[in-house]
């Protein structure tokens, strides 16, 4: 067993293949786990099955998947399972740091979260550090929001071993047009249930969403329509209340 600390809490890890550890390295730590979580052959066929029926649904034929990237899903599906114990849940999103501050852009799947996120590389360079551009964890704290790096970070791998304040939420929509709004929580939950992984345990589950009303009161909510042109990075920032310099 090894142990890796990601969002404040120490995870020991027991897989069957040593790819599991190259991906978690840079969260490598010592000292005793919070929890652990192990993988079987079982587990690998349950993320294959999970595959095939998503590939069903948008009408692909099913994808080669190797069983050690399977576990690697696995891994953070058990990780998932855990966290919300430890008021901490992982979303569906892009995040980025600016200025010390988080910024999580979520939306469904090929509305360009990491397009966007890359046009505020582009704007604002070394004043942008990304956190995580897939599967950030969210942790909420008594008057705050934190977001984690973790080594999930999508096919571009683009994350960093951070914990910032989150400040703000933005769910993207394409459109002809650049324009931002705020929204309201209530508005803003169901977006962001959906965007958010859901425990299979149901007190878990329950935990999931008594986080997700905090998080919708402790931070910013907005609605960005864009059309991935470099200016709706700056339309985005800006209307989050951010300052170009």
């Amino acid at each position: 067993m090894r142990v890796y600390r990601m969002a404040e809490r120490n995870i020991g890890i027991e897989s069957l293949s040593e790819r599991v550890h190259t991906r978690c390295a840079a969260y490598r730590t010592e000292g005793e786990p919070d929890f652990v979580v192990r993988t079987t052959a079982a587990d690998i066929d349950y993320e294959r099955a999970q595959s095939a029926r998503e590939d069903q649904l948008e009408g692909r034929q099913p994808r080669p998947w190797s069983d050690e990237y399977l576990e690697e899903l696995a891994v953070y599906r058990k990780i998932a399972e855990r966290m919300p114990a430890y008021d901490t849940f992982l979303v569906h999103g892009s995040a980025v740091a600016v200025d010390g501050w988080g910024y999580l852009f979520t939306a469904k799947s090929g509305t360009g979260k990491s397009t966007h996120a890359r046009l505020w590389q582009e704007l604002l360079g070394d004043r942008l550090v990304y956190v995580n551009d897939d599967k950030p964890l969210v942790r909420i704290a008594l008057d705050a929001a934190v977001i984690y790096g973790t080594p999930y970070d999508g096919k571009h791998h683009r994350s960093s071993d951070v914990a910032v304040p989150l400040r703000a939420v933005c769910f993207l929509r394409r459109g002809q047009e650049n324009g931002i709004r705020a929204c309201s929580a209530g508005e803003a939950f169901p977006r962001l249930l959906q965007q958010t992984y859901t425990p299979g345990d149901q007190e878990a589950l329950r935990r999931t969403v008594t986080l997700l009303q905090a998080l919708t009161a402790r931070v910013k909510l907005y609605e960005l329509t864009c059309n991935m042109e470099p200016d709706a990075a700056r339309v985005s920032f800006e209307g989050m209340g951010g300052m170009l310099t």
